[in-house]
């Protein structure tokens, strides 16, 4: 083997090594207290659309925490579609707008499982020129533990599914398999963080 193979063996080795012992103290995101609700736009925009806050409830509760989302409803402007209101972010591109998830859930997340959470940030969206709700357009961020931040990719959901209450009003409603990936750049609004 020549020299210069061996060194380049090692050095990956080495890197490999480093990135192992290095990746138990990388950072998670830290779940108290009030975090920015921030929509990243296509445009490059950084709305500040709201808040999240977070209360660790304890061990004994499997390390659940509980949160409380809000909008600054001066960001957002008022549509009446399909005989209701609605909170929107309008743009050239598309509208998109808030729907709160209609029934009584626990309002809880852990590391490892950000549903509720989620199902609070459902969005539907529709061209500006369309008139009413597209509830088959609906969105869902999905959020993903990068640190500093938690950020929410959009994915496809139908939310005429939960016009009706879900038979088990203890689970979201909006599993692995009722979501669909949206091709990337094909939303205005291209991610949500919580930082």
């Amino acid at each position: 083997m020549s020299s210069n193979l061996l060194f380049r063996s090692m050095a990956v080795v080495a890197l490999l090594i480093t990135g192992a012992v290095a990746a138990p103290h990388a950072r998670a995101f830290d779940f108290q207290g009030d975090k920015a609700l921030v929509a990243v736009t296509a445009d490059g925009q950084r709305l500040s659309i709201g808040s999240v806050s977070f209360q660790p409830e304890g061990a004994s509760t499997g390390g659940k925490v509980r949160f409380k989302t809000t909008l600054n409803t001066e960001k957002f402007t008022d549509y009446f579609l399909s005989m209701r209101e609605f909170k929107c972010l309008p743009a050239a591109k598309e509208v998109t707008c808030h729907v709160p998830y209609p029934y009584d859930q626990p309002a809880t997340v852990t590391p490892a499982n950000l549903a509720w959470l989620e199902h609070s940030l459902l969005f539907l969206t529709k061209s500006p020129a369309e008139f009413g709700a597209k509830l088959w357009n609906g969105v869902y961020f999905q959020f993903s533990d990068r640190g500093n931040a938690l950020v929410g990719s959009p994915m496809a959901v139908d939310l005429n599914e939960i016009s009706a209450p879900p038979d088990e009003l203890t689970v979201p409603p909006y599993g692995a398999d009722r979501r669909h990936e949206i091709p990337a750049g094909a939303r205005w609004i291209t991610e949500l963080r919580i930082e």
